[in-house]
């Protein structure tokens, strides 16, 4: 089927991308069960042959989908082989995101599709491969979560509870000082640590209340959680100011931002 009719119906596009992501998802367990190299990109972060397993089935994928549609792909922009889509609608890729927790293997990473359109996720996929869950959404389109045997239920964002925020930090990315000043006057229950996209997703089932992301990302690492995260009722907001954040930036690098998973806001 063609974009243009495929865009007439989001969830049916989002069923689409289900196969296809635990195809990619298969793909990286696949290199988890070996005894797998680590390289290092220009920027020094972390790759595997996992990252680009993945990608390449996703983007092939994603081609014979929605042919009209360019594909940028975390391993093919650091290659310089990601396509120009300035003012266009594009697919956004990270294929393994929480390459050091893959590394560590502690099952947090995940698998990432997002679609954007006008510089918003319309839609997203994020499959934690090693724990098992599959999160779809995008905003109009509520989200949900499914097991590994297809068995779906709807997700949402809760409001906060009595006791105070449940507050999500990064695993392999922690600023403690950063995140005790964002917290200062804040009624806090617990603190968690989670690793890569899944933070977005936490938020959007209701498990926790605000990731303050204080340090630097990509687009393609949070574009599919923050659909997931708005279809449950939750939103992105760019530190400071509380501007929404935007895709498709020069660079592809995030500004700090926090996520907010009540639907109530502060």
């Amino acid at each position: 089927m063609g974009a243009v009719a495929e865009m007439t119906n989001l969830p049916h596009l989002l069923d689409q991308l289900v196969p296809l992501i635990r195809a990619a998802g298969a793909a990286v367990m696949a290199v988890y069960a070996t005894d797998f190299a680590v390289t290092g990109k220009a920027d020094d972060s972390p790759v595997t042959e996992a990252d680009r397993r993945a990608e390449d089935i996703i983007t092939a994928g994603l081609l014979r989908l929605t042919p009209d549609i360019p594909v940028v792909g975390e391993e093919a922009e650091a290659e310089g082989r990601a396509p120009t889509v300035v003012g266009q609608r594009f697919w956004l890729v990270d294929p393994l995101d929480g390459t050091r927790e893959f590394i560590h293997r502690n099952g947090e990473f995940t698998v990432n599709i997002a679609l954007i359109e006008g510089g918003q996720p319309v839609l997203g996929l994020v499959l934690a491969p090693a724990l098992g869950p599959l999160y779809g959404g995008g905003p109009g389109l509520g989200s949900w979560v499914e097991d590994v045997a297809g068995q779906r239920r709807a997700i949402a964002c809760r409001a906060e509870p009595p006791e105070g925020l449940t507050v999500l930090g990064s695993r392999s990315h922690g600023d403690a000082a950063a995140l005790d000043a964002f917290l200062r006057g804040r009624r806090v229950a617990a603190v968690r640590s989670a690793g890569s996209s899944l933070k977005l997703c936490l938020l959007a089932a209701g498990e926790a209340d605000v990731y303050p992301r204080l340090g630097r990302t990509m687009e393609w690492d949070i574009a599919a959680g923050h659909a997931v995260l708005a279809g449950a009722g939750g939103r992105i907001e760019v530190l400071p100011g509380g501007a929404p954040l935007t895709y498709g930036k020069p660079g592809w690098e995030n500004p700090h931002f926090v996520a907010w998973g009540r639907p109530d806001g502060r």
